[in-house]
């Protein structure tokens, strides 16, 4: 049970826990773990998610008004774990549900629910020390996230501070699918890296990445990509029943 990338670049799969609900959650968890990917990021469904783009906003709110929690997504978490002992596995969420669950009991529940780590979106690195005295006690991975705009003593703190991997974000803005890879991102992860290899810790590039040509130009300078947008709205667009096979087939083709 640990966050590592197999092959490079490594795939870390982000999924909105409950879209369309639960069960098929579950079931697309595990045929992306079993077609490739390395690490599975479980999102939290969330009333009022800024960061995102609106396809994750659209999965989201469904699944909140299907009455999906935290702890709905701690359980399917602790399913997965038990399923697939091996596979990498983070929950990604709001500061708010963590908050609204307290900061103690979150990390202990998800070292409960068998989970590698977390990255809170809007959890920033300044203010984190009840936080990372929390996780670090639990023996989980914070996950934070790097922007091209931060500067270098911002991207010494956030290396410093994370566990698992960095998440850097490809381009300023919100989530979502584009044509191409940012060029920020290879300057991002560039910079990144004078703080990240002394610690040996991975970088995983996202925002935008959607097919296995980004994952292959990602591959150029990063240690993984991050598929986000592109999954949630194949989901979107796929029959409950069919989504597992569906999406496993995607993730086949992104290692092709």
């Amino acid at each position: 049970m640990a966050i590592s990338f197999k092959q490079k670049p490594g795939i870390v799969a982000y999924l909105t826990a409950g879209d369309p609900d639960l069960q098929t959650t579950l079931a697309i968890a595990l045929a992306a773990i079993d077609n490739g990917a390395d690490v599975i990021e479980l999102g939290v469904p969330f009333s009022d998610p800024l960061a995102d783009g609106p396809v994750i906003q659209r999965a989201s709110e469904r699944a909140v008004g299907r009455g999906v929690r935290l702890a709905d997504v701690l359980e399917t978490a602790r399913q997965l774990r038990e399923a697939r002992p091996a596979c990498g596995l983070v929950i990604f969420s709001y500061l708010n549900p963590v908050v609204r669950m307290g900061m103690k009991q979150f990390c202990a529940a998800v070292k409960a629910a068998g989970v590698d780590g977390a990255l809170l979106t809007d959890m920033i690195v300044e203010e984190a020390d009840e936080y990372l005295a929390e996780m670090k006690a639990n023996g989980l991975a914070p996950i934070f996230l790097a922007a091209p705009t931060s500067p270098d003593a911002r991207l010494k703190a956030i290396a410093e501070a994370s566990r698992g991997f960095v998440y850097a974000i490809s381009r300023v803005g919100i989530t979502g699918t584009q044509q191409k890879v940012a060029g920020d991102a290879s300057e991002l992860v560039r910079r990144l890296r004078v703080f990240t290899e002394p610690q040996g810790i991975p970088i995983a590039v996202g925002f935008g990445i959607s097919n296995a040509e980004h994952v292959r130009a990602v591959g150029e300078f990063a240690d993984a990509a991050v598929i986000g947008s592109a999954l949630v709205a194949l989901i979107e667009k796929t029959a409950p029943a069919e989504a597992a096979v569906t999406v496993g087939k995607f993730i086949a083709g992104l290692r092709a």
